[in-house]
């Protein structure tokens, strides 16, 4: 049976989960525009946040995010109780060969003894997972937050040509190894269907890829900026550990 181009069209898409398939180009400046008036929440001292013997947490920003842009965040959990630390490596411009061990001296920097919960935000979390692979030992759990590292990296988001003009690199080709599948910690995955980057399939996750994948109704920005989401998030983090570990997070 020989098909006409639209009918091949129309059944090609039918075919296509439209939760694998990045937002419209269009949505991401709806995310900006949305941020900015909120930018003012970064403003404060950019050391470790919280009670100085609550658990101690690590908070990766997302791409071209820095730790203003995190400020929000680290003081929901901070209020939740747990010690919270900067990445304190500026802005995250991508991957970078020395992305990974620049990350990993921030464990050893953080650790008193006692696991350490990464929570990354956007590009932050695929970060997360990686240093999860490479020193399990020192993370207690990996939470993401609308991070796009599942499904096909070519059309999860919609910043992706512009991610690889910053980066310096295909993302399909960073510049340290990048593992696949679930690494061996709790892993946590924050996902939204508002998300105006991110694909909601992408942040969620395969079978198998994570423990748990929460749906938080937030653009892709109020990961970190929209005070109920975070307050959300931060009784959803509670929950996961309890469920993982048998008793409260202390």
């Amino acid at each position: 049976m020989k098909w006409d181009k639209p009918a091949k069209a129309r059944v090609e898409a039918e075919l296509v989960d439209p939760d694998t398939l990045a937002p419209p180009d269009w949505h991401s400046w709806k995310e900006l525009a949305w941020h900015l008036p909120r930018m003012l929440a970064g403003l404060g001292h950019l050391g470790p946040r919280g009670p100085e013997n609550g658990p101690p947490a690590l908070v990766i920003p997302g791409f071209l995010a820095n730790d203003r842009s995190t400020m929000d965040l680290r003081r929901a959990l901070a209020l939740g109780g747990w010690r919270v630390h900067p990445w304190l490596l500026g802005f995250n411009r991508g991957a970078r060969k020395e992305t990974m061990d620049q990350l990993a001296s921030r464990l050893e920097a953080i650790w008193d003894g006692r696991k350490i919960l990464l929570v990354g935000w956007s590009l932050g979390g695929m970060f997360a997972r990686e240093l999860a692979w490479r020193v399990p030992d020192h993370i207690r759990a990996v939470v993401t937050m609308g991070s796009p590292f599942s499904g096909d990296y070519k059309t999860n988001t919609n910043i992706r040509e512009f991610y690889e003009k910053i980066a310096g690199h295909d993302v399909n080709a960073p510049p340290f190894e990048r593992h696949i599948g679930k690494p061996p910690v709790p892993m946590l995955a924050f996902w939204s269907r508002l998300d105006g980057i991110v694909a909601p399939a992408a942040a969620r996750g395969a079978e198998g890829e994570v423990d748990k994948a929460v749906e938080i109704a937030c653009r892709h920005t109020g990961f970190a900026v929209d005070r109920p989401a975070m307050s959300r998030m931060v009784r959803e983090i509670r929950t996961f550990l309890t469920e993982v570990e048998g008793k409260p997070p202390v």
